[in-house]
């Protein structure tokens, strides 16, 4: 995993698969769902996304089947993929604990919630 953060789609399509095996419509729908809505991937961007993740090795394909004549692939997070995504959100909860400590302080000496 590289030194920087990780984009937020990138996080969440890792998260997606971090479950269970998912072909690419399963995984916009588990990150609709697990941002209460407030994420909707569009297939290209989704698309884009595995192929640069499988690219990095982070993900990789876990079966094929034809489905009403079309191919559904499944993708699944390989082990590097759950490192990077253990890392990333490591790195998360540090800066949200760091947050949560300084508007607690705040809100001690007497300033108002952000």
């Amino acid at each position: 995993m590289s030194e920087s953060p990780m984009r937020e789609p990138t996080f969440l399509v890792l998260t997606a698969l971090a479950e269970e095996p998912r072909h690419g419509y399963a995984v916009i729908e588990d990150v609709a769902t697990i941002t209460a809505g407030r994420v909707r991937l569009r297939a290209g961007t989704l698309y884009a996304a595995l192929d640069r993740l499988r690219a990095e090795g982070l993900i990789e394909v876990d079966r094929e089947e034809v489905v009403q004549s079309r191919l559904r692939r499944y993708y699944r997070l390989t082990a590097a993929g759950a490192r990077s995504l253990a890392a990333e959100t490591a790195r998360l909860r540090s800066q949200a604990t760091i947050a949560e400590r300084r508007l607690r302080a705040r809100a001690e000496i007497g300033g108002a919630p952000a």
